[in-house]
Formats: structure tokens, sequence, C-alpha cells
């Protein structure tokens, strides 16, 4: 196991380092537009992307209704630009709706064309090789924007052994993995996916491991107790998979606190995480800040 290396003994007498963190929500289990702003600028994270919910409607890609909010209270599109419209210099802002609702594409339009740096979090009971994904991603090739998605077996985009055929169709849009099955598939051993946080040692060569490995165009968002989970879960093969992946994984945080720092606050323990297993500052630096700033487009 490589040794995790030292953060500096007085943090406050060092320059702040940029962190973009592509992965929170407003009013997320009730949380105020203050209470999220002060939760960042504890945490360390210098420019933010909101991921607004979907519309709320009843229907089976929303499980009736209990998946609205993406599960957790979260507000829709026009909360995310009005606050990233408050603070314009510390939040970005994707476009978000139910993919298979009539009015999809032009509600995601509307707010790629108001500004939305990407689309997602998309988080609904459709199969991840679905028409309706594959629509979401026309939209996205046309914008030249990323998608996120939540992958939770039988839950939210089904099949993710299958994602592979959206990956090839579309060469040209980058997508951004998330989420309990996406993070248990780092395991090449990892067969009963009704488990969806996995504990224990890991075999290189999973679903998640070859997505990343061997599509220019698939991206792992590190955030939630998932993301969490997979880094901490094994201290042997973080660092060789954080090297490995080293261009294509970008932190978020997706918080529901409002604390920002501690064991309260799992994306202060994320970006610690990062910092202890990253091989060198190099990569720490790209999976932190400069790959997203990449993926998108500042």
């Amino acid at each position: 196991m490589l040794a995790p290396r030292l953060c500096l003994a007085n943090a406050d007498a060092a320059p702040a380092e940029s962190i973009i963190d592509v992965h929170e929500h407003t009013h997320y289990h009730g949380r105020t537009d203050d209470e999220l702003v002060a939760h960042q600028k504890t945490m360390g994270a210098t420019l933010t992307v909101l991921l607004p919910a979907g519309s709320p409607v009843n229907r089976p890609s929303t499980h009736e209704g209990k998946s609205n909010g993406l599960q957790a209270g979260c507000y829709g599109n026009e909360s995310v630009v009005n606050l990233a419209k408050a603070h314009p210099q510390e939040f970005l802002f994707f476009a978000n709706e139910v993919p298979d609702l009539p009015e999809a594409r032009a509600e995601l339009e509307k707010y790629l064309k108001l500004g939305g740096r990407g689309i997602g979090e998309q988080k609904f009971g459709v199969d991840c090789d679905s028409i309706y994904i594959e629509r979401v991603a026309e939209l996205a090739q046309e914008h030249g924007v990323p998608v996120l998605l939540h992958f939770q077996h039988e839950t939210f985009n089904l099949h993710i052994e299958r994602f592979h055929k959206v990956l090839e169709k579309f060469p040209g849009v980058n997508f951004i993995g998330h989420a309990q099955t996406w993070w248990a598939n780092i395991d090449k051993n990892h067969v009963d996916q009704t488990v969806l946080y996995p504990k224990g040692k890991v075999t290189p060569g999973g679903i998640t491991d070859r997505l990343l490995g061997d599509y220019p165009n698939m991206f792992g968002d590190c955030s939630a107790g998932s993301g969490l989970n997979a880094l901490t879960r094994d201290g042997d093969f973080t660092p060789g998979f954080l090297e490995r992946h080293q261009n294509k994984l970008v932190f978020g945080s997706d918080c529901e606190d409002a604390v920002g720092s501690g064991e309260k606050c799992q994306g202060a323990q994320i970006i610690a995480a990062i910092r202890r297993f990253a091989p060198n500052k190099a990569i720490e630096r790209k999976i932190l800040y400069e790959n997203a700033k990449k993926l998108l487009k500042l």
C-alpha cells in the first residue's frame, strides 16, 4: 500500500487551491440556499455545479412520484438558475428533466440556452440504453455538453452492463457516471448487484474500471457515500485506480449537510480521501480541479 501523503500542518498559511464540485443540489432535504453557499465555502469548493431535479410527475420513470426531487426533496431548473445568477462566481448549473416526458427535449434545451453547462443528474427509472437516454445524448451532442447519470441497480438507469452501447453510439458526448452501482462495479468480482455498498478488497477490471479505461467519453464522479466507499474500501487498490484514470475522474460532494467539514460532511471526507490516496500532487489537482475544468469547457 502506498503511504499517504502528508497535508500541510497549517492549512491557513497556504493559499487556497481551486476545487470544482460537480455535484450539488438546491433544497437538498430542506437545506436553504444560504446554508448551501456557506457549506461549499467551508468545504473548500471554489466553483460548484448545481444539479436540478426534473418536473414532479407520477409515472413509472419516477416510481409513481417517489423519485420526484431526485428522492431528496431537491428543487428543479428554476431554482439552480436563480442561485447561480445570485452567485455567478461560485455556481454553474446543469439542466434536467424526466427523460421520457414528451416535453423533455424542450425543457432541457430551454435551460441549456440559458447557460446550462450539462444535463443531469439523470436519476430516473429507465434503462440506461433506452431511447430516452439516447434522446438526452442527442441533445447533449448538439449543445456540446456532458451528461451526468446516477446508476442504481433496479432503480435508476438500469442495466449498466449495456451502457457501452450508448458510449459507442455517441462517441462525441462525454458521460459522467455516479452512484451505487457505478462505484460498486470498480471490482471485477462484484457479482451480486443488489449489494450497493460493497466492502473489502477490490480486483481491477470491473465494469466501471473497463468503461473508464476503454471509452474516452466516459468519466467518473467521486461524489456521495458510494464514491467515498469506493475510494476508502481498499487502500491498496485506490492509488492505482486514481493513477490509471487520472484524466477521467472528477470531484463531487453530493452533500446534504449544512456543516461543510468533519465527519458530518461526506464532501470534505472525499476531498481528504483523494488527497490521501492520489499518488502525487499532479493527479490530485486533476481530480479536484483540472478534469472538471476541461469537461465543463471553462
